[in-house]
């Protein structure tokens, strides 16, 4: 079959209300801006901006923020056949503080874990490269069942998977369930994203970088991509080895929620695009720093392949 689609992203969607002051504690934020959230979301968002054909697959209330957020994904072009309502619950909501650094965050969580398998159909799958998920997404049932399922089938059809490990305790609270059922998705050897911060929660200590490649090459993946913020980002692949690469410095931070699933977008755009690690890798860092330079999303009325030099 041809392969019309280039990512299917699976997983939550939500509304962000982001706080108007920067820097400034949940607890002292007075003003915030709705913004579509949820990292599939922002990747299926960022795909299509790309220029990329991107479904999301995912689940909201029946409701007004149900009906902004639908509005808002088909105004950038994403595929929103598999999205359902909700009558049951109402759509999730999340409330971030705007940070230069790692964002706090309150999660009211609903609607975006009843993500169903009839959302999900093999002649999506067969249309599809790339099937992208979250540790966020995997943190609960009925979504964790219906994704784990879609992967191995997904791997099955000859998609590449992918999955931004972005572990939190306040979203997970069991870390061994976490850690055994990411072992089951890594099973399908997915690109693998994850950060700093991701390690040091999935883990509750500081590991080093040898340790983190060696569990997750352990558990089956072959490319796995470390970001350091500032440090930048460092890739291991049990191919081509490991590869360090330095951030692009960047004045004037805007706003960093989003930027980690910028820089994924770019690195599976990259993939797509057949390009090598380092060319990846350096896509992906321009996506990010485009994105901490703005609040919310990528800026409008710019052509962004063009300014990544793709």
């Amino acid at each position: 079959m041809e392969k019309t689609i280039d990512i299917i992203c699976i997983g939550e969607v939500l509304i962000d209300f982001i706080g108007h002051e920067v820097n400034t504690s949940i607890n002292r934020t007075k003003d915030y801006h709705r913004f579509l959230g949820g990292s599939p979301t922002n990747v299926a968002v960022n795909a299509a901006r790309l220029g990329l054909k991107s479904v999301l697959i995912a689940t909201c209330g029946q409701d007004g923020l149900g009906e902004y957020i639908v509005r808002k994904l088909k105004a950038n072009n994403v595929i929103t056949s598999q999205i359902r309502k909700s009558e049951a619950e109402p759509t999730s909501v999340i409330f971030v503080s705007k940070s230069t650094g790692t964002p706090d965050f309150i999660p009211y969580r609903e609607a975006d874990c009843k993500i169903e398998r009839s959302q999900i159909t093999d002649e999506l799958l067969q249309q599809a490269r790339i099937f992208h998920t979250t540790c966020f997404a995997l943190s609960k049932n009925p979504a964790r069942t219906t994704i784990l399922e879609g992967a191995k089938k997904a791997k099955a059809l000859g998609l590449q998977t992918s999955i931004d490990i972005n572990f939190s305790e306040r979203i997970w609270p069991d870390r061994e369930e976490a850690k055994k059922v990411l072992s089951e998705y890594l099973e399908t050897n997915p690109l693998v994203k994850l950060s700093e911060d991701d390690c040091y929660r999935l883990f509750s200590e500081s590991k080093t970088e040898d340790y983190i490649f060696e569990y997750f090459h352990g558990l089956g993946a072959s490319t796995i991509c470390l970001t350091k913020g500032k440090d930048g980002v460092v890739l291991s692949d049990k191919n081509f080895g490991i590869f360090h690469q330095k951030a692009i410095p960047v004045e004037n931070i805007k706003d960093a929620t989003g930027a980690g699933d910028a820089f994924w977008t770019g690195f599976l755009y990259a993939q797509l695009l057949n390009k090598n690690f380092e060319e990846t890798i350096t896509i992906a860092q321009k996506l990010a720093v485009l994105k901490l330079q703005n609040v919310g999303r990528l800026p409008e009325g710019i052509n962004i392949p063009e300014l990544l030099n793709v």
